[in-house]
């Protein structure tokens, strides 16, 4: 076997560092799914109509906790202080605990395990697909998927502004920062990949907050499909 066989066959060989990254990226996953479906069933999700009735306004809510969410968590690995990295745990989860839940209440009570389930195949899908890709392309340097997520993230904040205002263009909003997701997930792959000098649990939240953001934006459009039965 040539050497160039050698390194394409143990691209795809997981090393446990990486097993950790994924593994911990799943838990918090699960965990906020299992907050989302419990969310759905209390007053907590009546926050996204409150919030979105100016739908700039629920796209920044929600992007300031994720972010600080974010921040926080990576702050608190970073100084070893467990109390501000649970606070940032704390913040992602309610973050999109919140929002999946709002979305998924608008679904009768028996169908939403059904979109979750769906979802969450989805998901899986697409992530282990853009995963697997950017193993395969092991000599390829991804460090333009962050550039390309933050790029697509402010175009879909301004779109976002503009279709409070005219309707038809939040559709560009959520096209663009599903596709922002998606690279950002990309990106997190190939740091994973690369072992780029962070610690596996900051891998693991950074890939968790890309994974959910790809979750939640999968979960409106099979609410919507399944709404419309």
């Amino acid at each position: 076997m040539s050497s160039y066989e050698r390194q394409s066959s143990n691209s795809f060989l997981l090393a446990a560092r990486e097993w950790q990254a994924i593994g911990g990226a799943t838990g918090l996953m699960i965990l906020n799914v299992i907050l989302m479906y419990a969310v759905a069933f209390t007053p907590l999700a009546g926050i996204n109509r409150i919030v979105f009735a100016v739908p700039i306004v629920g796209s920044l809510v929600y992007g300031a906790v994720i972010t600080v969410g974010e921040l926080l968590a990576e702050r608190g690995f970073k100084n070893n202080t467990t109390p501000l990295t649970l606070v940032g745990v704390v913040l992602l989860e309610v973050g999109f605990g919140l929002f999946g839940g709002g979305i998924l209440s608008f679904l009768a009570p028996d169908v939403r395990l059904l979109a979750l389930g769906v979802a969450g195949v989805v998901t899986a899908v697409m992530t282990a697909g853009i995963g697997t890709y950017v193993y395969a392309r092991s000599d390829t340097d991804f460090d333009h998927y962050g550039k390309i997520a933050t790029g697509a993230f402010l175009v879909g904040l301004v779109a976002i502004l503009a279709g409070s205002f005219i309707s038809i263009v939040l559709l560009v909003g959520f096209v663009a920062i599903f596709l922002g997701f998606l690279f950002r997930f990309g990106y997190e792959m190939w740091e994973i990949r690369e072992n780029r000098g962070l610690n596996t649990a900051m891998q693991a939240i950074g890939l968790y907050v890309a994974v959910a953001g790809v979750f939640v934006h999968i979960l409106q459009l099979v609410v919507r499909a399944l709404a419309r039965r």
